[in-house]
């Protein structure tokens, strides 16, 4: 009981470190991946953002995809989807500010290391926008620990951390930084729950401009081979 204190603690710190923030807006996901066999996985998101803690919402996107287990941690991962960012100042002001079409390939390598698991994820994405078409590549380290692991799920309550660095092809290349600390657990076989803190730094791009964000995951999987296999995003 003292440790499920001490774990139910953590979550609410770590919200409480992105609240305590100025000007804090809200970024929420959820995700629904379906485990098709051994090899391959398909996925649907959708994501809904704002400016201010659950006010000045500002941002939309969806978007789908397969994913292809070339080894045991090695997947590759093909995407399609919307993306939309609106003026800032009120819920979805007008004028919009970028619509954008966006495919992408993604590399992900999981390294399992003694008592946490690392992973590096790398994207390139096509991005078909209003303002004209750009390339943008991305690399993402995340490192995910386990607080204690319970014999019928994988991870039961884990400490994750990221950093991403966004980059383009063209000067002055360097495009956007963000990080994310918080945590997460698994409710059931097909439901897991992430939140924490994200700060973002953007560098004079057409897109919300760097700030805190109070992040909420709905995570489900189902695994129509009956396993279930718990990831880092």
């Amino acid at each position: 009981m003292c440790k499920l204190l001490r774990i139910h603690l953590f979550f609410l710190l770590s919200s409480c470190i992105g609240l305590a923030q100025n000007d804090i807006g809200s970024w929420n996901t959820t995700n629904v991946n379906l485990k098709l066999n051994s090899k391959w996985q398909v996925f649907a998101e959708a994501q809904l953002r704002s400016l201010r803690f659950y006010d000045d919402f500002h941002y939309y996107e969806y978007k789908g995809g397969a994913t292809f287990r070339v080894k045991p941690n090695f997947y590759v991962t093909s995407g399609l989807g919307s993306f939309n960012t609106y003026s800032e100042g009120g819920n979805f002001q007008t004028p919009i500010k970028q619509k954008e079409i966006r495919t992408w390939l993604q590399l992900v390598f999981k390294n399992p290391f003694e008592f946490m698991k690392i992973e590096h994820r790398y994207r390139a994405e096509q991005r078909f926008t209003s303002n004209g078409y750009k390339n943008r590549f991305r690399y993402r380290l995340s490192v995910n620990i386990p607080l204690f692991e319970n014999k019928k799920y994988k991870n039961d309550y884990y400490i994750l951390a990221w950093n991403e660095i966004f980059f383009t092809n063209k000067e002055p290349f360097f495009e956007r930084n963000r990080a994310f600390l918080g945590g997460g657990f698994d409710i059931n076989k097909n439901l897991a729950i992430q939140t924490g803190y994200i700060y973002q730094f953007d560098y004079k791009i057409n897109d919300e401009s760097g700030r805190d964000f109070f992040n909420l995951i709905l995570l489900y999987s189902f695994d129509f081979k009956g396993e279930k296999e718990t990831t880092l995003d």
